[in-house]
């Protein structure tokens, strides 16, 4: 078999294509790749995958008879090179030792590699990488459990504590990680693509959000990206990026973080039920845990909602470009018309310019 460049290929059609909702059979190929990853690390021989989600990339369990459960992530093609593979781990790693947000190790292959490539076919390689398995369930997950403010003042602190550890941070030489800004989500090379083509989304919808687009569009470039309100952030810290065990609070999923206003953080806690009634006081929750560790100026706090209209307008593009993963079939076209009505209500009261 030649040698096949992952950086290099490029699945998608066109901006924001993701080959994980391709059908056929790509996850047939990429379980796969799973297990020919799987032959690279330290493993008893009846170690077996087992797929436990698709998202922006395909994250298996691994259960080993030797060494326990594990799990292995399979990335996307053509979403990260290896790397900003790697420097996604280095933040990782130095969260956990300087920051004390508990973060799941890093398990290298045999030979050391942090990062295993493996071949899918003859045109394509795909990433991998192996984590510690973690326990726990997402806050509000146990049985009979419910979601809490106590459960969002928990993630206003741990966010915190991140945002306070990428401020000071000395990066490592080589540190490469992709931006959240306008462009990234709504310009001509949209990462998940456009949210004109959304699900649901016909002449109507595009006039209100486009409306939405103009008034983000201005309202950001108001706002700027100094130091102090734009720098590293995890950029998908929902609650099913949490693990709760025996009172200790794990963030997982790092796989999307980059450089992007602080705020998007909180943008992204109430992805998906963005509408929900209980939204205002869950932010207020926040706001009371991110409180005790770190500052939030009143001017600052004034924007919180361009940066929630901010990820439900990406959201929509997400879900138009991912929809084998489950929260994208779930939410469907529905979506798009929850989002109008948020936008209609956003712009009454965040005219451009007020």
């Amino acid at each position: 078999m030649r040698h096949v460049d992952a950086e290099s290929f490029d699945p998608a059609a066109g901006p924001g294509g993701h080959d994980l909702s391709a059908g056929g059979d790509v996850m047939d190929r990429v379980t796969q790749c799973a297990r020919t990853a799987l032959c690279r690390y330290d493993c008893h021989p009846d170690a077996s995958v087992e797929l436990l989600n698709v998202s922006e990339n395909a994250t298996f369990l691994v259960s080993d008879p030797g060494s326990g459960p594990s799990v292995l992530r399979v990335h996307r093609l053509g979403y990260h090179t290896e790397p900003e593979i790697a420097s996604e781990l280095a933040w990782m790693d130095a969260l956990r030792a300087e920051a004390g947000v508990r973060t799941p190790r890093v398990l290298p292959a045999a030979d050391g590699q942090r990062v295993v490539t493996v071949a899918q076919d003859e045109t394509a390689a795909r990433h991998c990488v192996r984590f510690e398995f973690l326990p726990g369930t997402e806050p509000g997950g146990e049985p009979g459990g419910q979601l809490t403010g106590r459960h969002f003042e928990e993630l206003g602190e741990i966010t915190a504590r991140m945002h306070r550890h990428a401020r000071v941070w000395a990066r490592p030489a080589g540190f490469a990680r992709f931006h959240w800004d306008y462009a990234a989500a709504f310009g001509d090379q949209a990462r998940w693509g456009r949210w004109q083509e959304g699900l649901g989304v016909g002449p109507a919808e595009r006039h209100v959000l486009g409306r939405l687009d103009q008034a983000l569009h201005a309202r950001l470039k108001a706002f700027g990206q100094s130091p102090e309100r734009y720098g590293l952030v995890h950029a998908d810290t929902r609650l099913a990026n949490l693990l709760v065990h025996q009172g200790s609070v794990s963030v997982i999923d790092f796989d999307d973080c980059g450089f992007s206003w602080y705020l998007y953080d909180l943008g992204t806690t109430v992805s998906f039920f963005e509408h929900s009634p209980e939204v205002p006081g869950l932010i207020d929750s926040w706001l009371t845990g991110y409180r005790r560790v770190g500052r939030l100026p009143a001017e600052d706090e004034a924007e919180i909602w361009t940066f929630i209209m901010f990820r439900r307008l990406l959201l929509l593009a997400w879900i138009g470009t991912h929809q084998r993963a489950d929260i994208a079939a779930e939410l469907g076209a529905g979506y798009a018309q929850g989002s109008c009505d948020l936008a209609e209500s956003y712009l009454s009261t965040h005219r451009t310019g007020s």
